[in-house]
């Protein structure tokens, strides 16, 4: 058996739905058994709960247990052993990874890992690697920066794993990694939407024409909302005269869900986490397609800090699609994650998600591939103002491309802006998580 072919496997990936559930209510309660036994703070929080594993006999019964969110991630660690804390659920001397998240909303919640448990992380992103069709045959170039972040970091291993060639461009600026890129004619590559947009646009100051002068045939694209976003993964495809996918996950939580060739919707890894939906105002669970809510979701196989029902904000939506052409009983979402809750925010009355906005603006292609969303309050009236960059070769069609903005805007957001206009490379670019919607209300 070559490497990869483990990473089809029948036996998980095309379970009966019934039994798929039964696997899952074994591996939730097996975790739970297992912090209740070994972490200090799932312990406390149990009990003050008046739960027991043992209350835990059917899926439905898991909605009693308690839910967890970063922020308490983050206070447990201020507790030994350091810098942990009490959701640790190993002898700390079997911790072999450290791990952290960006930071991007509060103090980073430092992650452990044993080794089993990166073994673990290595094998699910496997599990979606196979699924884009990446294969023993691909040579994969990592185009991040090897740092305490997650990252990348399980995607490496995760290819090596199925026995691609994997090629790691972490010291290089974003000029020598298009060069090296094309020098061993790599064939597929993983990194952030923005970081995949920006990188086109440097391959062409160049001279470069990456659907034309590299051998790219896959992208992973993870880190944020975009390859989920039709028109973000249009301009992506169309510039690298690839196929994108999308892969999502967290720090905390690890990988959970990917894209199959197929591309009917993003699969959740179900063998390695059970995901919930549930109301962001309300709370109620959502069980069927149409409506969205916020995800929480449980990580069965690892160990040494365990996430049970983690409110990860995810704002995702379940698919009317029953089963994938591709023969995986793994459910689907409709779209992918979407946003963030605690992204949507209220502007002028209207509920808003920033990749409505991206839509737009990525949907328009005479304007550039960066912008930036700035909400402020005058008085008490909210403004929010957008910034677009215009092709050079458009700039004769400003006011079209002007007209067409504002009506699609209206169309997909039901907002009016204070639009600006900005010269071509002018607003700011990212190489990871980008930060293109600003609320600065609170701050005034």
């Amino acid at each position: 058996m070559k490497p990869e072919e483990q990473y089809w496997n029948p036996v998980l990936e095309t379970l009966p739905r019934e039994k798929l559930q039964q696997f899952q209510l074994k591996k939730f309660q097996n975790i739970l058994n297992w912090t209740y036994e070994n972490s200090p703070f799932y312990r406390s929080l149990y009990k003050d709960a008046g739960l027991e594993p043992g209350d835990i006999k059917t899926l439905d019964d898991i909605r009693k247990v308690p839910k967890t969110e970063k922020s308490m991630l983050r206070e447990a660690q201020g507790v030994e052993p350091y810098p942990y804390g009490s959701i640790l659920s190993v002898p700390i001397e079997q911790v072999t990874e450290y791990r952290q998240t960006s930071g991007t909303t509060g103090q980073p919640v430092y992650h452990p890992e044993t080794w089993q448990d990166w073994e673990w992380s290595a094998e699910s992103w496997a599990y979606a690697l196979y699924a884009y069709g990446y294969r023993d045959y691909d040579r994969v170039f990592l185009p991040f920066g090897y740092s305490i972040n997650i990252a990348f970091w399980a995607g490496h291993y995760a290819a090596e794993k199925i026995g691609c060639e994997v090629v790691p461009g972490g010291v290089l600026d974003t000029e020598a990694r298009i060069l090296k890129m094309k020098e061993i004619r790599a064939t597929a590559f993983m990194a952030t939407p923005t970081y995949i947009l920006g990188m086109a646009d440097t391959a062409r100051k160049l001279g470069l024409d990456p659907a034309k002068d590299l051998y790219i045939k896959k992208i992973t694209a993870a880190g944020e909302p975009g390859a989920c976003v039709p028109a973000t993964k249009k301009r992506m495809e169309e510039a690298w005269g690839a196929k994108v996918y999308d892969q999502v996950g967290a720090t905390e939580i690890g990988h959970w869900g990917f894209e199959c060739q197929a591309q009917a919707g993003l699969h959740v890894l179900e063998a390695f986490h059970l995901v919930e939906i549930e109301d962001i105002e309300t709370g109620a669970t959502i069980t069927e397609p149409g409506k969205r809510g916020s995800m929480v979701i449980t990580t069965f196989d690892r160990f040494a800090h365990p996430c049970i029902r983690f409110d990860s904000k995810d704002v995702i939506e379940w698919s009317p699609v029953e089963r994938c052409e591709c023969g995986r009983t793994f459910r689907l979402l409709k779209g992918g994650v979407v946003g963030r809750a605690d992204d949507i925010t209220k502007v002028k009355g209207v509920l808003l998600a920033p990749t409505a906005i991206e839509e737009v603006v990525r949907d328009i292609p005479e304007l550039g591939d960066e912008y930036e969303v700035i909400v402020t309050k005058r008085g008490d009236i909210d403004d929010i103002a957008l910034k677009v960059e215009i092709n050079p070769d458009f700039k004769r069609n400003a006011s079209a491309i002007e007209q067409k903005l504002v009506q699609q805007l209206r169309l997909k957001t039901g907002l009016r802006y204070s639009l600006e206009f900005h010269d071509y490379g002018t607003l700011p670019r990212y190489d990871v998580k980008a930060k293109r919607f600003k609320d600065l209300r609170h701050k005034e």
